[in-house]
């Protein structure tokens, strides 16, 4: 049950992240790292929908994560790329091709083999303690690091190194969640709002949210969407050996079976990231035709219009008019032309 909601969980994300990243796309890149991007976003319905649709997908992540390992969840929750991938089919009208089914694959097998390895009852060794959340600063400088060369540079570099701060602070967020989870279900909500995990929850999630909307407007999403798919499940894991304790399994058949469920899954997360449809999400807005006014033709003053009637007179007519006008024009008298005073 906890695996189907995980799962669940990944479609609403990868779809509200396609959401979000048209609505990013077309924000000014000047706005990278500023919080008027932020400002921007929120009048725009869709960003508001992807947001919406996000949320609901965090809240069962939230769900998953208090109820599993951050080892078998977080393979679960990096899905998500598959489900945008999907998603981004019939919005861009382009097929899936060969490397995609390929990473989808790989993926997926990642997520099974990882799954399999916790699954299965072998000797193991705990090296985790919650008196080691000095390795979450560890991630946050790494995470630092990587942000300041995505400032320096432009472009697909930025916003892939974005992308990687971002997933690694997301990762951050997740094992928070995790003791969030634990402390809720021991204490009631207004205790809750008193302890530290439930603030940094909420600070770690409006960084990396920060980060995340400002790699969608560095570069298309094939060039954010792979650093941080990757990074997030690595910082998760890691947290959750390190500071949870959850069980390294050390025998060398689950050591390789691990170490390969990671290496698949890193590699079918950049394989599917990079499909060209996810850099082909843009808003397409129809082309209108220009106004053009209709240009009256004016018929030749020699030639009458077709369309123009014009009267004629019957011939009988013609004499009797000629007559009348003979008539009334007044007989010019002649004018003897004056002499000169000489004669």
């Amino acid at each position: 049950m906890n695996i189907a909601i995980a799962l669940v969980a990944a479609a609403l994300t990868g779809a509200g992240l396609v959401l979000q990243q048209q609505s990013a796309a077309e924000a000014p890149t000047s706005y990278f790292l500023h919080l008027k991007l932020i400002t921007e976003l929120l009048r725009k319905r869709r960003w508001l929908a992807g947001i919406a649709i996000m949320a609901t997908g965090q809240g069962l992540s939230v769900w998953a994560i208090g109820h599993l390992e951050l080892t078998v969840a977080e393979p679960l929750l990096a899905t998500s790329l598959v489900f945008a991938l999907l998603l981004a089919m019939p919005l861009t009208g382009q097929r899936v091709r060969r490397s995609e089914l390929l990473g989808a694959l790989l993926l997926l097998g990642g997520v099974a083999a990882l799954s399999v390895s916790r699954s299965v009852r072998s000797a193991g060794v705990v090296i985790g303690s919650n008196q080691y959340w000095w390795a979450a600063a560890v991630v946050a400088a790494i995470a630092l690091l990587f942000l300041r060369a995505g400032w320096r540079r432009s472009g697909q570099q930025r916003a892939m190194l974005t992308g990687l701060a971002a997933g690694l602070v997301f990762g951050i967020s997740d094992a928070l969640t995790r003791v969030t989870v634990e402390v809720a279900g021991h204490h009631p909500f207004l205790h809750l709002l008193a302890t530290w995990p439930a603030w940094s929850l909420v600070a770690a999630s409006v960084v990396g949210l920060w980060l995340m909307e400002s790699s969608f407007n560095a570069a298309p999403l094939n060039a954010s969407l792979p650093a941080i798919t990757a990074a997030e499940p690595v910082a998760g894991i890691c947290l959750g050996v390190v500071v949870f304790g959850d069980v390294v399994r050390v025998s060398p058949g689950l050591l390789a079976l691990q170490a390969s469920g990671i290496l698949a899954l890193v590699i079918g997360v950049v394989l599917v990231a990079r499909a060209p449809m996810l850099s082909s999400l843009r808003t397409v807005r129809p082309v209108l035709p220009h106004p053009s006014l209709p240009h009256p033709s004016l018929p030749h003053p020699s030639r009458p219009h077709p369309s123009l009637k014009h009267p004629t007179l019957p011939q009988p007519v013609l004499p009797v008019a000629r007559e009348v006008l003979e008539r009334l024009t007044p007989a010019r008298a002649a004018v003897p032309a004056p002499q000169s005073p000489e004669a």
